[in-house]
């Protein structure tokens, strides 16, 4: 019953720093701690098969996020304010100039 402890959550804007999306960025759609998994809005896009039904009488292929570890994921801004290694990167860039 230990609640597992992630760095980010579900609406901040993260940037993917490895693996075959690196590079790619996105707002958290839904954390799964229990898989260390995320859902990153716009990173890995599946494609998945959906059966005839009533809201779709003819089939469906449906595009949704899959899962990314969540080691892959680096914090880049929460609420608006960006994260602590971002302010002394930004105050690094500035003085170089």
């Amino acid at each position: 019953m230990n609640r597992i402890k992630c760095h980010v959550r579900k609406g901040d804007q993260v940037e993917v720093i490895s693996g075959n999306f690196r590079g790619s960025s996105g707002k958290i759609l839904a954390v799964l701690p229990q898989k260390q998994r995320v859902l990153v809005e716009g990173v890995r896009i599946i494609k998945k098969h959906l059966r005839k039904s009533q809201d779709n009488p003819s089939g469906k292929i449906a595009e949704r996020e899959g899962p990314i570890h969540i080691s892959n994921v680096r914090l880049i801004e929460r609420d608006g304010k960006p994260a602590k290694g971002e302010k002394s990167k930004a105050k690094k860039e500035k003085k170089k100039t």
